[in-house]
């Protein structure tokens, strides 16, 4: 980073030691944003929300019912303040006095806010929340009293990169997907911001990340659980066909179910010995994170990595033996290509189409620099066993995979700023 910092190393350190600062996180309502907000808050650290009401919620609300699915204390309030903004307009769609005023009494930023999708159709709204958003979040830091700014990226701007992957910001146009491309522009523009007003930069790459470890809890079910509730809602479509019309469809589509209730659905999916799915817990990217932001003070690029793969055979296998199914198999492009797909595989691949590089995925992520600050922690990431699995995947049957996460409640602070 340049010379000229708004604060020295040692001032940050003092700072944060005294828990002298004031952090604002974007996308707190999102998934890895509610999780680095709340533990920023059982840190003890003065957070401050930026968010925006919906047709359905208040501001208020939102956060309330995030703070009461996390059972945050009135304790941990006290120390939390709410600004409703909206970062898809200038200032925040605040008027000047409101914007001045939130810029000076804010340290540091955490950009966690993002569209995820990976949907060419939706380009412009990703674009817009990638990039233009973020433009408007790091000119806020920027004319602010900001000093350091944690931009949250991932792993996959990477883009169609083959073999080792650095922490580094490396130029390229090839990518699988609009995300990814969103993603790689944002870190363009947060390294050309942060350098030229002289605000310290981290940016996070974790790979995919789903539940809890220990309890499977999660906000999220894209990603990983989306192919096994493809599977499920096969499963049940079919189940209902044999139930209710003696299973015409089913026949149609080769598939059966035997006397123990197991359903036979005969899929192939295309796998690579040497590929695999790179994921990690949610509780592992945070406390890695938390690690990151403690320890590299100078900014720097991190990858929030798992270094061992999860085989698609593996996750093919957890499926079946979790959820009474038979009959989908993992092969080789070469065998897939030997017998057309019959017609159950063409129409579960529009499902799982999009996912499907994440799936046999070869790129390795270099962890140089977050590899030594992880170690020195002893923060290991866990495997993505059966249990594991079954944990997480019970947990988002148990809520009918987001439908019924959680009731709004009013948190008992109701303090704009802090």
């Amino acid at each position: 980073m340049e010379e000229g910092m708004r604060k020295t190393e040692e001032e940050i350190r003092a700072k944060r030691e005294r828990r002298d600062v004031t952090l604002l996180v974007t996308g707190a309502t999102g998934f890895l944003g509610s999780h680095l907000a709340v533990e920023l808050l059982r840190r003890g650290y003065r957070v401050v929300l930026l968010c925006r009401p919906t047709a359905e919620f208040t501001t208020q609300q939102r956060i309330g019912r995030l703070l009461n699915w996390f059972g945050v204390d009135d304790g941990l309030e006290s120390r939390l303040g709410i600004v409703e903004g909206f970062i898809d307009q200038p200032m925040l769609g605040m008027d000047r006095e409101q914007y001045i005023d939130l810029g000076n009494r804010i340290d540091e930023i955490f950009h966690c806010a993002a569209n995820t999708s990976f949907a060419e159709r939706k380009r412009p709204q990703i674009e817009l929340a990638n990039v233009s958003n973020l433009k408007n979040v790091l000119d806020l830091a920027a004319a602010g009293s900001c000093y350091f700014f944690h931009q949250f990226s991932t792993a996959y701007v990477a883009g169609k990169r083959t073999g080792h992957c650095p922490e580094t910001f490396v130029e390229t146009e090839q990518f699988t997907n609009v995300y990814e491309e969103t993603k790689h522009k944002g870190e363009q523009a947060a390294l050309e911001v942060c350098s030229r007003a002289g605000l310290r930069l981290n940016i996070y790459r974790p790979s995919i990340v789903y539940g809890d470890s220990a309890s499977g809890r999660t906000l999220r079910f894209s990603a990983v659980y989306y192919p096994v509730k493809t599977a499920l809602y096969f499963k049940k479509i079919f189940l209902r066909d044999i139930m209710e019309n003696g299973g015409t469809q089913a026949k149609e589509m080769g598939v059966h179910m035997d006397g123990n209730g197991t359903m036979h659905l005969p899929i192939r999916i295309e796998k690579k010995d040497e590929g695999g799915v790179n994921v990690v817990p949610v509780d592992y990217f945070v406390e890695a994170s938390m690690a990151i932001m403690e320890e590299s003070l100078d900014g720097g690029i991190f990858h929030i990595v798992n270094d061992r793969l999860t085989k698609l055979d593996d996750l093919v296998d957890y499926t079946q033996r979790h959820f009474n199914i038979e009959g989908i198999r993992t092969v080789e492009k070469e065998e897939l290509d030997a017998t057309p797909r019959n017609a159950l595989e063409a129409l579960v691949r529009t499902y799982i189409e999009i996912y499907e590089p994440y799936m046999r995925d070869t790129r390795v992520f270099g962890i140089e620099r977050s590899g030594p600050i992880l170690k020195k922690r002893k923060i290991l990431c866990p495997d993505f066993d059966y249990e594991m699995f079954k944990r997480c995947m019970s947990y988002a049957v148990e809520v009918d995979w987001g439908n019924g996460l959680y009731e709004p409640r009013t948190p008992a602070s109701q303090t704009q700023g802090r």
